[in-house]
């Protein structure tokens, strides 16, 4: 039973108040198959890139035993390219280039050895090529967890909200749970939106950890504090990649395994900000993951005496 991840190969060009980069690997896609590899090891990538794009990154994917059959490589085209400016505060920032390139027409095929997915995790594109990979499977997938942005929901609304009637799960962060929902309360946000589609809801809320909302219950999750935060790109889908990859690990869909998922995921997103790019989440050892994952669990625990 293979995990399936849908989304961007890319460069990207960062820029915070630590430091600048130039060209560097990057794309939803990228961080959420490295993540979920610590865990799963039948992660299947579905992307495109140029030929401009450097085989010693493919061959990154496959010394994680990620499976590159669906990362299509079109011959004289160049890959998707984004690159950010990070304010102070570092949650904000200011795109300064997005050139689409191969992404402008991307086609998502499946390989036929991409069809016993299980686990699918659907990265940040066009809620049209999400449905599309849905489509394209013989058989739905025990759990599909799909992430979306505040774009999407300006230009996209309505296949935005045809997709979510086709997934088990929904990872946005906050301000896109208020605009997605019309409410402010996240309660009522969170209230609003699973009845759009989705068993459950994940908000990311950054430095203040997440929430997870399902089954009548509410699991709250806290964020480890840095000392140093290099670069937050992509720890939203090092999160989602690491969510999955435990689900997937696990192989029993409940809210109990999720509240386990959600911490697996803000341990490897913690790992990913705190280097450029992907540089941190290339060469983790299982203890580090697991000492990581127990900084969390000593954030919260306590018990409460008479």
């Amino acid at each position: 039973m293979s995990l399936v991840v849908i989304g961007t190969v890319a460069f990207d060009a960062i820029e915070t108040p630590f430091g600048k980069t130039d060209k560097i690997v990057g794309g939803a896609a990228t961080y959420a198959s490295l993540s979920a590899s610590y865990f799963y090891d039948k992660v299947k990538i579905v992307a495109v890139v140029g030929d401009d794009f450097p085989q010693n990154e493919i061959d990154e994917f496959k010394n994680h035993h990620i499976d590159t059959e669906g990362l299509q490589i079109k011959a004289g085209e160049k890959s998707f390219f984004w690159s950010g400016k990070y304010h102070n505060d570092m949650n904000s920032r200011d795109t300064l280039v997005t050139d689409l390139n191969v992404l402008a027409d991307f086609d998502p095929i499946i390989p036929e050895s991409y069809q016993d997915c299980q686990y699918l995790m659907l990265g940040n594109l066009t809620p049209q090529v999400q449905q599309t990979v849905i489509k394209r499977l013989h058989n739905r997938p025990k759990l599909i967890v799909m992430d979306t942005m505040n774009f999407w929901m300006d230009i996209a609304l309505n296949d935005l909200l045809e997709t979510l009637k086709m997934v088990d799960v929904l990872t946005i962060n906050d301000a896109e749970a208020r605009q997605l929902s019309g409410e402010y309360s996240l309660v009522k946000a969170a209230n609003k939106i699973l009845t759009m589609g989705p068993k459950y809801l994940v908000i990311k809320k950054g430095e203040h950890g997440a929430l997870l909302f399902g089954e009548n219950q509410i699991f709250s999750a806290p964020a480890l504090p840095l000392e140093e935060v290099f670069d937050p790109t992509g720890a939203g889908d090092t999160f989602a990649g690491g969510f999955i990859g435990y689900m997937a690990k696990a192989g029993e869909v409940s809210f109990e395994h999720m509240k386990n998922a959600i911490i697996y995921g803000s341990a490897l997103a913690s790992f990913c900000v705190e280097k450029f790019g992907t540089e941190k989440i290339k060469n983790l050892s299982p203890s580090e993951v697991s000492e990581r994952v127990q900084q969390f669990v000593s954030l919260s625990s306590f018990q409460i005496k008479a």
